[in-house]
């Protein structure tokens, strides 16, 4: 997942009571050495067994009720205590990134052309820690933890989803964290309604008829087919969405031929398509293959849409999202936390399960500067250890709260 957040203009100052986060932090080396070996062995979206492998022994050794090869490579923990039928969901991803890392670190990947380079190390190990915390912890009702594969664009949230994530696991509400490079540790971000855009990868093809280049005649040239396509998509933000609503159409590759005296058979355009609310999706989609299509066609060419949905709009739920703020402010009090005025273009597979069930979707901050302010998917990315008692403290009030003993 990328993003850009607002920065927060001042460190978060710690509320009264911050028990839960010394406690969580007291117990946190185990957790913080599982998150430098799971680093220094990462392993790609629907690969993570050695990962999974992990995540299932520990929690089999705090009591939990363990199921794996949920979605392929998934991991579901289930603990049930008292007679509530409430249930809730808690979500961490486990899969790398196919980057070379650059950190010189002593637990630095081992892996070639492979690394944790968005910290979903850090968020498995900080699921971690909050399990361990509520495995002695006292509650009334069913707490699943859901580690998920393949966030980095291969649907591993779909994929459990079609497994019967939901159905074999139900729950009320679900959450997810994901660490903000940027914002001091210590601080959360999260906003009301849609957080993050959905994400669509597009590939259209188009086909003409080759031939010399010193005989454009006798050919059909797919490369201006398709510049005249990439030009007439810049239509559709401009003239087709709505001003009010937000959207993107970024043509980030273009491939066609070998030669320049050749005219080549086919040319390709490969698209980044986001938007913050499904309506506006659906509008790019039809525009999109509409355009494709008839540009193609004008040029006596033809074109082919491969439409890829890598994740839907992230709308965090209105309750779900209350929970989500009254925990925080528990651990970190109001000044610890910063609500977004705006969502972001970036893009997350919890969406899958936010479209199913009620949910919220936070940021942590992962520090600033030389400590945890490098972007992720860079290779001199590394999450930051001490943001970890933190995420694993919300998750607990989040459970504390919503499993409340009587």
């Amino acid at each position: 997942m990328t993003q850009q957040i607002p920065q927060a203009s001042q460190a978060a100052t710690a509320p009264e009571r911050a028990d839960l986060i010394d406690a969580i932090r007291e117990q946190q080396q185990p957790f913080i050495a599982i998150r430098h070996d799971i680093h220094a062995h990462p392993e790609l979206g629907f690969a993570e067994t050695r990962t999974s492998q992990i995540v299932a022994e520990k929690l089999a050794q705090w009591g939990y009720e363990v199921t794996t090869g949920v979605g392929g490579t998934g991991v579901v923990g289930r603990l049930r205590r008292g007679s509530s039928t409430r249930a809730i969901g808690l979500r961490a991803d486990m899969d790398a990134l196919p980057i070379q890392e650059s950190t010189g670190l002593p637990y630095a990947s081992t892996v070639a052309q492979t690394m944790h380079a968005c910290g979903h190390d850090g968020h498995t190990a900080t699921l971690l820690a909050a399990a361990h915390h509520l495995a002695s912890a006292d509650f009334d009702g069913t707490l699943n933890l859901i580690f998920q594969p393949a966030e980095e664009g291969l649907g591993g949230a779909s994929k459990m989803i079609a497994d019967g994530l939901f159905e074999r696991f139900p729950c009320d509400q679900v959450f997810a964290l994901h660490n903000a490079p940027g914002v001091p540790v210590g601080h959360f971000a999260v906003r009301h309604g849609c957080m993050l855009a959905s994400s669509d990868s597009v590939t259209i093809t188009v086909t003409g008829r080759g031939a010399h280049g010193a005989m454009p005649q006798l050919g059909c040239d797919p490369v201006v087919a398709a510049a005249s396509i990439v030009m007439a998509l810049q239509s559709i933000v401009a003239r087709n969405v709505e001003p009010t609503r937000a959207a993107v159409v970024t043509v980030g590759a273009i491939n066609a031929g070998k030669a320049g005296n050749v005219i080549p058979e086919t040319a390709t355009l490969q698209l980044s398509v986001r938007a913050l609310d499904s309506e506006t999706r659906n509008l790019l989609e039809a525009r999109i293959r509409t355009i494709a299509e008839l540009q193609a066609q004008s040029y006596g060419a033809t074109a082919t849409v491969d439409y890829h949905a890598i994740s839907r709009p992230l709308v965090n739920e209105r309750n779900a999202t209350l929970l989500a703020i009254d925990a925080i402010e528990s651990l970190v009090g109001p000044h610890g936390l910063t609500m977004m005025p705006d969502a972001v273009m970036g893009s997350e597979d919890f969406s899958w399960m936010t479209e199913v069930l009620p949910g919220c979707y936070v940021l942590i901050g992962n520090g600033v500067g030389s400590v945890g302010g490098c972007s992720v998917h860079n290779p001199g990315y590394d999450f930051n250890d001490d943001a970890l008692a933190y995420g694993a403290a919300w998750f607990v009030a989040l459970t504390q709260r919503y499993l409340r003993a009587s």
